[in-house]
């Protein structure tokens, strides 16, 4: 289970006021699919809100600490019968695709007949073209200068 400080927990409760609960826990409890549909929106969001339904509040308290222990999270805030659980969010770090960025780019056009087979084209992209929703290939528009700033001289 994860430990947080007081004013890491005190900025996560503020952080869940305006959060929704995104999992729901019913009559059957807390069943396999309740975890497995916590711990991926735990890995979605990070901090999550749950909601109970049932009256018996050991068992709220018990759910609480099977999903915090059984998923590495820690317990945020328990009020009445929403529970708020936070895990860190892993960060992947995002591969470097070496079609994109400023040179030029491959990319498939798919054009589909209602009588013919569909027709698959290759095209390339320079830096400053981009594609329209027809398939076509258009300049990038150039970016619009300031007036007041051209007047100012920056």
């Amino acid at each position: 289970m994860l430990k947080l400080t007081p004013a890491e927990r005190s900025e996560l409760r503020s952080q869940a006021h305006g959060l929704s609960p995104v999992v729901m826990i019913g009559d059957s409890g807390l069943t396999p699919a309740v975890v497995k549909e916590t711990d991926t929106a735990l890995k979605a969001h990070g901090l999550i809100k749950v909601r109970v339904f049932g009256d018996d509040r050991e068992a709220r308290v018990s759910y609480y600490e099977t999903l915090c222990e059984k998923l590495g999270a820690a317990p945020v805030q328990h009020i009445g019968k929403l529970l708020v659980l936070y895990r860190p969010k892993v960060e992947k770090p995002k591969a470097v695709s070496p079609t994109r960025g400023k040179g030029m780019r491959e990319v498939t056009i798919v054009t589909t007949h209602v009588t013919k087979r569909p027709t698959v084209k290759k095209v390339v992209l320079k830096g400053n073209e981009r594609l329209t929703a027809g398939g076509n290939v258009r300049k990038a528009k150039t970016r619009q200068k300031s007036l007041k700033k051209n007047a100012l001289g920056r």
